[in-house]
């Protein structure tokens, strides 16, 4: 512990002692109810240490509360006198100061004695003189500073002046005679929070003293406020950046691994398609049994669907970061979706049965996106769905959506990060991709798309819910 002497010089910046949960002031340890001042935008504010529910606190002179943080400007105040636990009444924490100013020996003795009388928590101090209340003026922070406006030298309305140019929230209450009107109006003109007549009537003098120190303290205490919120705002704002940054950098990191764990995932991949390669240009050759032909052939399907994997954890990554970029081109659906399903078809040793009409359907898309997706719906329906069943793929037209079915038995709704990933594609395009699921154990999964052409029936709210096909394909095992 500091002797109180020292105590009394420290000053320097608060630090939060985390391990401890307490503030310290230069190392040395912060305690309820001692009074320090904290520095908040330029203003030194006094008052006491104090700690609730939701930390440490200074309670100011003027009851308000302003959180402490780490980094902020502080010192003891004079008052310093030890731990002053409960804190005190703001009454007892601020005696109002006031100076009085008169050339009148009579009026400098009586009026100081009327105050302590009618208000005896003030302390008041007394000048003869303009030109020594300055010297007060600049050295204290009075509350009040009451004046008599004729005196020899610098008068009232001069030292008026000055209080506003040092002390410009200092209020100053004038004395004036009796009669003396303009005297008045010019005070009043000049800024004088209120003005007495002489002879002074006691009452009216202690009623218009104690309404400038009230008023001074709710000034104090709204400035108090005010920092108090700029200094919660600013510590927000801190947070904000602190977490911001802290994301940005948690989501480089995520792209660092993400990236990394494609490349080590794509090494094995590309060995393996090779062998699988090579091992089938020798069975085209070689007598082998119908066993390792059909390994083969699963173990490049599982090589397909972990590239595709691979793919889309990247595209998840592009997605999450805003850097997923489509290119986009006008493309008829209805030979996009042909040579996608006869893709498919080849590879899988499918079967397919078109009901194909004429018209063209045009729309805005991605077209190697919009492929990938139809042929992770068909992986997906086809792995799941109830065997001997066909995957039923209908294009059409609702008013000016084009609309892309594709429906099976039994499938439910396997749904992974291909999902995803094709929704936020079909959002990008300006579209919606949902799964339903019927009673009769189909599931359908819908591809809505603006195709920017006109509807089937014009001029008609009917056209907006109107359906034509275009096309309908049949894929059976």
């Amino acid at each position: 512990m500091l002797e109180e002497k020292d105590k009394h010089e420290v000053a320097g910046t608060l630090t939060y002692n985390s391990e401890w949960s307490y503030f310290e002031l230069d190392g040395y340890e912060l305690h309820c109810g001692e009074s320090v001042e904290v520095s908040v935008f330029g203003y030194w504010i006094p008052g006491q240490i104090a700690l609730d529910t939701e930390g440490w606190y200074l309670f100011t002179l003027d009851q308000v509360n302003i959180r402490l943080q780490s980094g902020l400007p502080a010192r003891f105040c004079e008052s310093s006198g030890g731990s002053l636990t409960p804190l005190l009444h703001s009454s007892q924490m601020h005696s109002p100061h006031i100076l009085i100013v008169d050339d009148d020996p009579a009026l400098l003795q009586a009026l100081p004695q009327t105050v302590s009388l009618r208000l005896p928590e003030a302390q008041v101090d007394t000048s003869n003189s303009a030109q020594k209340a300055l010297e007060l003026i600049r050295a204290l922070d009075y509350d009040t500073i009451v004046s008599d406006i004729k005196m020899p030298g610098m008068d009232g309305l001069e030292l008026l002046a000055k209080i506003h140019e040092l002390r410009p929230e200092t209020l100053t209450l004038l004395i004036t005679g009796h009669g003396d009107h303009d005297l008045a109006i010019q005070a009043l003109r000049g800024g004088a929070y209120d003005y007495i007549l002489k002879p002074i009537d006691r009452d009216y003098f202690v009623a218009a003293l104690d309404h400038a120190i009230q008023t001074r303290k709710l000034r104090r205490q709204v400035v108090e406020q005010q920092l108090a919120l700029e200094l919660h705002t600013k510590s927000l704002e801190h947070l904000v950046q602190q977490r911001t940054h802290e994301l940005v950098e948690a989501n480089e990191t995520k792209d660092k691994i993400i990236s990394v764990v494609s490349q080590e995932l794509n090494i094995p991949l590309a060995h393996l398609k090779e062998m699988t390669q090579v091992l089938c240009q020798k069975l085209e050759d070689e007598d082998v049994s119908e066993i390792i032909s059909q390994g083969l052939t699963d173990i490049e399907q599982s090589i397909r669907r972990t590239e595709m994997l691979v793919q889309e954890l990247l595209d998840t990554s592009h997605i999450e970061t805003t850097m997923l970029i489509l290119h986009r081109q006008r493309h008829d659906l209805v030979k996009l979706c042909q040579a996608v399903l006869e893709e498919y078809t080849s590879r899988t040793g499918s079967a397919l049965a078109c009901e194909r009409l004429d018209a063209p359907l045009e729309a805005e898309v991605d077209v190697d996106r919009l492929r990938q997706l139809l042929i992770n719906l068909l992986s997906n329906a086809r792995e799941h769905s109830t065997k001997g069943f066909p995957i039923t793929v209908t294009l059409g037209q609702a008013g000016n959506k084009a609309v892309i079915t594709a429906s099976d038995v039994g499938s439910s709704s396997a749904l992974g990060l291909d999902y995803y990933v094709s929704r936020k594609i079909v959002e990008q395009l300006g579209g919606r991709l949902e799964f339903q699921s019927f009673p009769d154990n189909r599931s359908t999964c819908f591809i809505m798309l603006p195709h920017g052409g006109k509807p089937t029936t014009e001029n008609s709210d009917a056209a907006k819910h109107s359906w034509s096909t275009k096309a309908v394909w049949m894929v059976n095992d």
